[in-house]
């Protein structure tokens, strides 16, 4: 408990400095904008408040004197005498006269740190803005700094045949150095106690936030340290409804979903070590006949007749096809497992492979008088894309199994479908049929019948089935109505090569 203390701790530390920083960053950025936005509102509601200032100069000191002299020269004593009322009621802003192309022709600036260098010329694209519509907020050129741009009022006006303006910047330099002096101010003050109230809140709220967070991963890391040595039904207790919910319920769906698998592998793990056991059942039967009727037939002082000799080696014969099925099956199987067999695709005609195998099962099963009715004419096409070695494979292991489970003149019936794009196989036998419990289990690698074991087979003939068939993109599957009712096998194959990927359930 005390390393997970310590890791607690640790992510205590780290989120409460993370928390900090962004509040801290969000703080900053915060203060920033706000003071961003006020120097904007100060600056629209300056040169609202102060639209019609230029206008009201010109209908004041120019109805009775005109500011351009006949000679086209302005006329400085009516500026000096403007400049004395204006700066003695309003000293922060700073008053110019321009022609028509926006050169500057006077000005009257109140700079007491020095004499300021004036440029000859301004936009006078903003000034047309402005007159044409003096509520809009609108920035115009600084005369004494070209790259910079203020609020402002202007009005033009007709003298002696000329066009001038009235251009009037509504905050002068030493007005800027004054308000950027009080807004570092302001900033620093308001900065520093808003990030300390701020923090403090923020802190005391993260604080308590961090404490349950770290509570339900205390929580979780509990229950998960438990799984992890061993105790497989350790869950997180109400795992919905923790703060870490997510966390909580993924790591409960994970440890469900270990937990089946391992009693999966243990379930594998058990029918492995059952089949090894069969296998080496069926393996021992043979080899001890084999060996035992070689001894016999090489011991020398024992008299034996060619009418002993021949069913000796008929016995010997036997139990090597026996031996050689089985490897075979588990060779077959382990390599379809493996999936390192690739089927070899070519269009034939299920009815005739259909045909032909039954032919080959005509004496096996003449000798139980079995009847077995194919149901297909030769002479209608029933085409499909196969391998035709593998399908030969699998209606063999059909019928081996039916003929295997079908009592004395029973009746075995194969029959041909069409259907869209499949053509469907159905193999009904009358044998003993299948149990409820054993019908889902019947296609399983490890699964062995009562049945099965009864006729000796390890039970891989229907597994190999399953698996070529899979390799085919179809499925098969088995009906059986009940004890002594016999079973049906149905599986379906594509007509064309562009449908053999599809996966279809037979129905």
């Amino acid at each position: 408990m005390n390393r997970f203390q310590s890791l607690s701790n640790k992510f205590v530390v780290k989120l409460s400095f993370s928390f900090l920083v962004i509040i801290l960053i969000i703080g900053i950025v915060y203060i920033s904008v706000t003071f961003f936005l006020l120097d904007k509102f100060y600056s629209q509601t300056t040169q609202r408040l102060n639209a019609n200032i230029a206008n009201h100069l010109i209908d004041e000191k120019f109805k009775d004197k005109e500011p351009f002299l006949e000679d086209g020269s302005v006329n400085v004593e009516l500026f000096d005498d403007i400049m004395h009322d204006m700066m003695a009621v309003n000293r922060v802003i700073e008053i110019y006269l321009l022609n028509d192309r926006g050169e500057v022709l006077h000005s009257l600036v109140l700079d007491h740190s020095k004499k300021p260098e004036i440029v000859s010329k301004v936009n006078l694209k903003p000034i047309h803005q402005f007159i044409e519509n003096n509520q809009e907020f609108i920035l115009g050129d600084d005369p004494k700094n070209i790259n910079e741009e203020k609020i402002f009022s202007a009005a033009s006006f007709k003298s002696n045949g000329r066009v001038g303006y009235i251009y009037i910047l509504l905050a002068s330099h030493d007005f800027e150095k004054i308000c950027e002096n009080l807004f570092r101010g302001y900033f620093s003050k308001l900065t520093l106690t808003t990030l300390l109230i701020t923090s403090l809140l923020s802190l005391s709220i993260g604080f308590i936030s961090i404490i349950l967070i770290s509570k339900s991963l205390l929580i979780i890391i509990h229950y998960v340290n438990k799984f992890k040595e061993g105790d497989l039904k350790s869950r997180i207790p109400s795992a919905s409804t923790t703060n870490l919910s997510i966390l909580a319920t993924t790591f409960n769906e994970m440890a469900d979903t270990i937990s089946q698998n391992i009693e999966e592998i243990k379930s594998i793990n058990a029918f492995k070590k059952e089949l090894i056991a069969n296998i080496s059942h069926d393996l021992r039967t043979p080899l001890t006949l084999i060996r035992g009727y070689a001894e016999t037939l090489n011991e020398k002082e024992i008299l034996i007749t060619e009418e002993n000799r021949y069913e000796f080696l008929t016995i010997i014969e036997q139990s090597t096809l026996t031996l050689s099925n089985l490897v075979n099956q588990l060779y077959e199987y382990s390599n379809l497992d493996a999936k390192q067999l690739k089927p070899n695709k070519i269009t034939f005609n299920i009815c005739e492979l259909l045909n032909d195998v039954v032919n080959r099962y005509y004496i096996l099963s003449n000798k139980k008088k079995i009847k077995i009715k194919l149901d297909c004419k030769l002479d209608i096409q029933h085409f499909v894309y196969a391998d035709k070695v593998l399908i030969d494979r699998v209606i063999q292991n059909i019928l081996d199994n039916a003929i295997k489970f079908t009592p004395n003149g029973g009746n075995i019936t194969i029959v041909l479908e069409d259907k869209n794009d499949r053509t469907i196989v159905k193999i009904k036998d009358s044998g003993q049929g299948i149990d409820d419990l054993e019908r889902d289990l019947i296609f399983d690698r490890w699964f062995t019948s009562k049945k099965m074991k009864e006729n000796k087979g390890l039970g891989l003939g229907l597994a190999i089935v399953k698996k070529i068939i899979e390799l085919h993109g179809t499925s098969i599957m088995i009906h059986s109505e009940g004890k002594n009712k016999g079973c049906e096998f149905i599986f379906s194959l594509y007509k064309f090569e562009k449908l053999e990927n599809q996966q279809v359930n037979v129905s």
